[in-house]
């Protein structure tokens, strides 16, 4: 596995950081964001470093699509927004903030104020609890 001593998700694979799991498997990982921009702002990475679209390998590109799509509909049906964005950055003036490949998905309801980031930390026990929905429903 390919990974970076300085990484923060690298850490989060490696089981050195914690962080509130949604999906797993040999390639990917998908975690809530612990500063979410809504409810249910999640990130899905692969499991190899890769700072960004420009160097992942085509196969981790292709895995973590997948499991994108896949947790989106986990999303759309345990938690019904309106709309979801999908997002993905490359390089800091384009907004990325930690240079490991991923991808957001930040679900949102009419009204709710469009962001890319959250801009504060979220309340650990909603995320978890939410975390919990989406992962119930993967398993449905």
């Amino acid at each position: 596995m390919i990974q970076s001593d300085n990484c923060i998700f690298c850490k989060i694979v490696s089981g050195a950081i914690p962080a509130i799991k949604v999906y797993e498997d040999e390639q990917t990982l998908a975690f809530m964001d612990i500063n979410p921009a809504s409810d249910g702002h999640s990130l899905i990475i692969s499991k190899d470093h890769y700072e960004n679209l420009l160097e992942i390998e085509e196969g981790a590109l292709t895995a973590v699509m997948l499991t994108t799509q896949r947790l989106a509909r986990a999303i759309k049906k345990a938690l019904k927004p309106d709309g979801m964005r999908v997002s993905q950055f490359n390089g800091a003036a384009a907004g990325q903030t930690v240079f490991h490949y991923h991808a957001h998905i930040v679900p949102y309801h009419q009204g709710d104020k469009l962001g890319s980031h959250g801009r504060g930390p979220g309340d650990p026990e909603v995320i978890k609890q939410i975390a919990a929905q989406i992962r119930d429903a993967l398993g449905s």
